[in-house]
């Protein structure tokens, strides 16, 4: 028995005996608590419902390839180079470096759950199965790393664009790579780049989208974090539904930037910076720097209105938080 099918036979929210359970999966009862514990123990919220059984607090759903692909807006099915939905890996973005050259460009990546997925500078990512996004795009340059400046803030307003499609509005963009909304962080982007200087090059771009966060995970993340179930009474959208507004977005968008450059979503992360006009600090090896964020120039560095004068910040490898 995996982990998956009982989840998946839970995913409506409604209670199960261990015993219809056990009876509808083909194992015993004690295979059902045991797994039941392992879910526990990747952070999925199973609640004992006394003579009941166990349930979900809330319906989830289960990440279905055929139900992504009929969501899919018809030009960006097109476009797209694979589609390979697991249950667990070690990363979504490892699994693309792993492919190499054999991966179709615009090649996407989901998995129902990470067991090390990473973050800027090697943090950490939480991924309980069934209740988030972890998905991993590849998309190659035939021009080098210079003409992909500004890249991960595109991605960005991407997110945000697959968002609105969504119905949710609100959300902001945090300098280099976050999605904020209520003040908590939303979706982190992480982009990773391979080939040569001058070209041709190619980006995978991870992105993890949070739905729906139980009361352990928002303890566990270690700052102030958010959800799309916040924005929505309650209520998220349609966990594939979400992954295909969002492939969609980032196809539509990928091609935009290597069309258009950063040039083309300078004004749309303007319009939802969050930085915009607020005290921060800037903490880098360097030392500490602080001033008002002033925006971002041209190529995506941010802009710091400090005492001494505009300073800009092109390396990502720092620090940036409220003074």
């Amino acid at each position: 028995m995996q982990p998956q099918q009982l989840l998946a036979a839970l995913a409506t929210g409604e209670p199960l005996s261990g015993s219809r359970l056990a009876a509808e999966i083909g194992v015993t009862r004690a295979a059902i608590w045991k797994q039941v514990e392992a879910l526990r123990h990747r952070g999925v919220l199973i609640e004992s419902a006394g003579a009941a059984g166990y349930r979900l607090p809330w319906p989830i759903q289960m990440l279905e390839e055929s139900s992504i692909r009929a969501d899919l807006a018809a030009a960006a099915g097109r476009r797209l180079g694979a589609l390979d939905v697991y249950w667990e890996l070690d990363s979504t973005s490892s699994e693309l470096q792993r492919r190499g050259m054999a991966a179709p460009d615009l090649s996407v990546v989901l998995a129902e759950t990470q067991t090390a997925g990473r973050g800027r500078r090697g943090r950490s990512w939480l991924s309980p199965p069934g209740l988030n996004i972890y998905l991993s795009c590849l998309k190659r340059f035939d021009a080098g790393f210079a003409s992909l400046s500004g890249l991960s803030l595109a991605t960005g307003v991407i997110v945000l664009r697959a968002l609105h499609v969504l119905g949710v509005s609100g959300p902001r963009l945090k300098w280099p790579n976050d999605v904020l909304a209520n003040g908590g962080k939303l979706a982190g982007i992480l982009v990773e780049l391979s080939g040569e200087y001058q070209g041709p090059c190619a980006a995978v771009i991870g992105i993890g989208l949070n739905l729906r966060l139980t009361p352990a995970l928002r303890e566990q993340a270690g700052q102030p974090v958010s959800d799309l179930a916040d924005l929505a009474h309650g209520v998220p959208p349609d966990r594939n539904r979400a992954v295909a507004a969002l492939i969609t977005s980032l196809i539509e968008g990928l091609d935009q930037f290597e069309r258009e450059g950063f040039a083309a979503f300078v004004d749309e992360y303007a319009e939802h910076d969050a930085l915009r006009g607020i005290p921060l600090r800037v903490s880098s090896a360097a030392g500490e720097l602080d001033g008002v964020g002033a925006g971002i120039d041209a190529r995506g560095a941010l802009q710091l209105q400090t005492g001494a004068g505009l300073h800009r910040i092109d390396s990502a490898d720092v620090t940036v938080r409220r003074a």
